[in-house]
C-alpha cells in the first residue's frame, strides 16, 4: 500500500492524493509511504522516482545494515526497527531531499504512523520540512528499544535477588534467553549509534545547529542504550558465574561427605577383611568376648575419627541442603 501526504504551496496539507500529482509541482514538501508494497508497487521507486539501483537493491534485498548514502540530490537511509514480540530487526529505508522524503518498509511500522499522525496534528510542524520528519522517525523507533531494554533489565533484577540454588536451574534457562535477546538489542542498537555520529559527523547531509541538537539528542538515546545492554550482559555473566559458584560448592559439599563416610569405612572394612579370613589360628575368634570387643574397637574409631573431622573443621566447609 503507498500512502501519500503532503503540504501544498498555499501550506495545506494533502493526504492520499495520486502519485501523478507530484508531477505538478504544487507540494512544498511530499511524503510516500510504501507500507508492505505489492511487487507492482516497490517497481515505482524506479519507474517513478528514478532512484540509484543501489538504493533500490538495498529496499528490495534482505536485512542490511544502518547506513547513511549520500546521493547527487538526496539521501538515502537504512534504519532498523525492533519487533516486540520477537526482537528481530525489521528494515524501514528512508529516501530525503529537501523537496521529498520517501519511507519503504516490508513490515508494518507504527513509528511512521506516529509520525504521520503528529504531523496531522500539529501543522507548526509544517515548516519544518523533510529534515524534521526523519528525526521524528528515527527518534521514534529508538524510543521503541527503550521499553524492550527496561523488560529485561526488570526480569534480571528479580531473578538476582531471587537465585538460590534451588532455583538456580531454572533461573539460568530464563537468563540465557535474556542474554540471547540482549544480543539481539545489541545488534541493532550498536549499528544504530555508530550511523547517528555519521549523520552528525557528515558535512555532506548538512543539518542546522537546531536540527544537529535533535539527532544529537537520538545518539544521546542509543549510547544510554547501549551502555544499558552491556550493563545487563554483564549481570547475565554475573549471575552465570554466580550459578556455576554455587553449582561448585554444592559439588564440594557433597564430595565432601562422600570422603568422610569413605574415610570412615575404610578401617571398618579393614578389620572386617582380617576377621573375616578362614585361618584356624586366630586366637580372637575363639574368645567369649572377642565380637563385642571388635564392635567398640570399631564404634571408637568412628568417634575417634568423626571427632578429628570436627577438629579439623571440615563440617565447615559445607552446609546440607
Amino acid at each position: 500500500m503507498i500512502r501519500t501526504m503532503g503540504i501544498s504551496k498555499d501550506q495545506q496539507l494533502l493526504k492520499g492524493f495520486p502519485l501523478e500529482d507530484i508531477k505538478n509541482n504544487n507540494f512544498e514538501w511530499f511524503w510516500v509511504d510504501f507500507n508492505c508494497p505489492t511487487t507492482a508497487e516497490e517497481l515505482l521507486l524506479d519507474t517513478f522516482f528514478h532512484f540509484h539501483p543501489l538504493a533500490i537493491e538495498d529496499c528490495l534485498m534482505r536485512l542490511q545494515r544502518p547506513k547513511l548514502d549520500f546521493y547527487d540530490d538526496y539521501h538515502f537511509f537504512v534504519i532498523h526497527r525492533l519487533n516486540e514480540e520477537t526482537l528481530i530487526a525489521e528494515e524501514i529505508n528512508i529516501f530525503v531531499s529537501d523537496k521529498f522524503i520517501v519511507t519503504f518498509h516490508k513490515n508494518q511500522a507504527p513509528e511512521i504512523d506516529k509520525v504521520q499522525k503528529l504531523l496531522e496534528d500539529q501543522p507548526k510542524n509544517w515548516e519544518r520540512g523533510t529534515v524534521f520528519l526523519t528525526y521524528q522517525t528515527i527518534d521514534k523507533i529508538v524510543d521503541s528499544y527503550f521499553p524492550l531494554v527496561y523488560t529485561i533489565e526488570d526480569h534480571l533484577n528479580t531473578l538476582e535477588d531471587e537465585l538460590t540454588y534451588q532455583n538456580s536451574l531454572n533461573a539460568m534457562q530464563i537468563v540465557f534467553e535474556f542474554r540471547s535477546d540482549l544480543l539481539h538489542l545489541r545488534r541493532t542498537i550498536l549499528p544504530m549509534r555508530d550511523l547517528l555520529y555519521r549523520i552528525l559527523s557528515s558535512y555532506r547531509f548538512a543539518l542546522k545547529k537546531s536540527e544537529r541538537a535533535y539527532f544529537g539528542d537520538i545518539h544521546d538515546h542509543l549510547v544510554k542504550l547501549t551502555e544499558m545492554v552491556e550493563s545487563n550482559r554483564e549481570l547475565t555473566a554475573d549471575m552465570r558465574d554466580s550459578y556455576m559458584a554455587m553449582s561448585s560448592s554444592r559439588m564440594n559439599g557433597i564430595m565432601m561427605t562422600l570422603t568422610i563416610v569413605s574415610t570412615i569405612f575404610i578401617p571398618l572394612t579393614f578389620i572386617a577383611g582380617v576377621y573375616g579370613m578362614n585361618f584356624d589360628i586366630m586366637p580372637e575368634l575363639h574368645g567369649q568376648y572377642s565380637y563385642f570387643i571388635v564392635l567398640a574397637i570399631m564404634l571408637l574409631i568412628v568417634i575417634f575419627m568423626l571427632s578429628f573431622f570436627k577438629y579439623k573443621g571440615w563440617f565447615k566447609l559445607f552446609k546440607p541442603k
